[in-house]
Order: structure tokens, then C-alpha cells, then sequence
């Protein structure tokens, strides 16, 4: 049992943080749930429901297409992203002199905020790719990939993995950087090419890096908006509408808070069950050294 003093001292140095903790996140989380139970539109008192609203989220067809469409999404740009990143991070770990130079340009996209960079790339691809694509015929970029509902995905897949792959380089990086060097040596004393370095030692030994960078590419990828917002508004015809906006636009545009609170959650359950099985596998995996 924690003597009194032990608990004087905790409640004087975490009482604060816990309020605080509390009224930004545990109270609005609990009022948010309760709302999914509730009629409520923003403006006239709320009466309990039961669980109508998710009966109509379920029955929603867009809900249910903007969700294939996030999970699309969410796949794609998880092995695109890391995939980038870590060749990155094994450039700029190497001996090149310009390694400095490259981390901080690699780096740099993360650092623009969604909206601003939504407004950047769809300026190149409304109006600078396509004028240099009918200036020297290239024949797929001639129309607005934006414009297109089958390349839109792919212009939204673009801009996320020019953003993310920065940050997610510095994770690996990290990884890279912790392996002893007297492992390293002693793979290049038995023969061991530079594949097979990088496929037995390095990739095994870095396995927690993996497991980070993944977990938050993955929560990136379920909780993008802005880029969204910005860069597709969710057109042509919808077909680029990721969950986040899909919430929004139910909850805030059309008043109907019930519903909008109800997909949240359900959102949220898969986003927090795809994480803990995403963990769980690559812990799995790690090596302990």
C-alpha cells in the first residue's frame, strides 16, 4: 500500500496533467459516445435513441463505400510510405557526403502543414504537369489526374507518400544507426554480400523501428483530412471521400451529430483494433537482442 506521502507527492505532480488530460480528451471521448445514443443536431435538446444511429450507419451505402475506400487507401499508402522511407534512410545512412543535405530535404515536406500542401500539389496537377504534358505530348498526364476518378486515388496516394516518407525515415534511420557496428563487421569478415547483410542482420535487428513506423503510418492513414480536404475535396463524384471527411461531412454539414458520432466510433474501434493486431504481429517478430 502507497504510504500518505506517496500519494501527497503524486497528487501534486500529476493531479494537474490528470485534469487537464480528463477535460481535453476522457470527457469529450465520454460526451461523444453518449451523443451516439441521442437525436441530437447541434441546436435541439437530444433524446435518447438506443442504438438507431449505428443501425443507420450500418445501413448507410456511402458509409460503407467511403470505409472500402479508406481501407484502400490506408493498405497502399502503408507499404508505399515505408517502402520509401526505409530505401531513404539506407541512402542517407550511407557513406555519401550530401547525406546531411538529403535528410534535412527529405524531411522538409513534413513539415508543411496539409491544407498548404493540398493547395501546392493540386496546382501541379491542374495546371503544371499538364501544361509540360501538352507541351511535349505525354499522353497520361494531359488531364488532370484530380479530374479522373480512377487516378485520383493515386494523386491522393502521391502527396501522402511525398509527406509521410520524411518522417518516417527518421525512424529508421534510428534503427539503422542502433545496430552495433561490430555486427556489421563481422558479416563483412564471413563473406556476407550487401543484400544479404541488409536482409539477415540489418532488417531483423531493426524490427522496432518497424513495429513504430507502421503503427503510425497506419493511424496517419485513418485520420488523414486535410490532405483530403485540400487536395481532392473528396471529388470527382465523391470517389476520393476518406472516412475522416466522410464523418465530418455527416456530423458538421448536414447536422446530423448522431450518426456523425456513431461512424466515429466505429472508426475508432477499427483503427484501435488494426493497431493492436498490427503491434501484436511485428512484436511477434522482433529480435531481442
Amino acid at each position: 500500500m502507497p504510504s500518505a506521502r506517496a500519494t501527497k507527492r503524486f497528487l501534486k505532480f500529476a493531479l494537474v496533467p490528470l485534469a487537464i488530460f480528463s477535460m481535453v480528451l476522457v470527457v469529450p471521448f465520454a460526451n461523444g459516445f453518449y451523443l451516439t445514443f441521442t437525436n441530437w443536431d447541434g441546436f435541439e435538446s437530444s433524446k435518447f435513441v438506443g442504438f438507431s444511429n449505428y443501425t443507420k450507419s450500418f445501413q448507410d451505402p456511402t458509409f460503407w463505400a467511403t470505409l472500402r475506400f479508406t481501407t484502400l487507401f490506408v493498405v497502399v499508402s502503408l507499404i508505399l510510405v515505408n517502402v520509401v522511407a526505409f530505401g531513404l534512410a539506407l541512402i542517407v545512412t550511407s557513406k555519401l557526403r550530401s547525406r546531411n543535405v538529403l535528410r534535412t530535404f527529405f524531411f522538409v515536406p513534413n513539415l508543411i502543414g496539409g491544407v498548404i500542401l493540398g493547395v501546392i500539389w493540386q496546382f501541379i496537377f491542374n495546371s503544371a504537369i499538364t501544361s509540360l504534358a501538352k507541351k511535349y505530348g505525354w499522353t497520361l498526364f494531359e488531364q488532370s489526374w484530380l479530374n479522373d476518378t480512377n487516378k485520383a486515388f493515386w494523386a491522393l496516394i502521391i502527396v501522402t507518400v511525398w509527406q509521410s516518407s520524411g518522417y518516417m525515415m527518421i525512424v529508421y534511420i534510428t534503427g539503422l544507426i542502433s545496430i552495433e557496428n561490430d555486427v556489421l563487421e563481422a558479416s563483412q569478415i564471413d563473406g556476407a554480400s550487401p543484400l544479404r547483410t541488409l536482409l539477415s542482420i540489418k532488417i531483423p535487428l531493426m524490427a522496432q523501428a518497424f513495429t513504430i513506423a507502421l503503427f503510425l503510418t497506419l493511424r496517419s492513414g485513418f485520420m488523414a483530412y486535410d490532405v483530403n480536404v485540400a487536395l481532392t475535396g473528396g471529388g470527382p463524384f465523391r470517389t476520393t471521400e476518406l472516412i475522416s471527411m466522410h464523418i465530418f461531412q455527416d456530423a458538421f454539414a448536414n447536422g446530423n451529430f448522431g450518426t456523425g458520432q456513431s461512424k466515429a466510433v466505429i472508426m475508432f474501434l477499427m483503427v484501435a483494433g488494426a493497431a493492436l493486431l498490427q503491434v501484436s504481429v511485428s512484436k511477434r517478430l522482433e529480435v531481442q537482442r
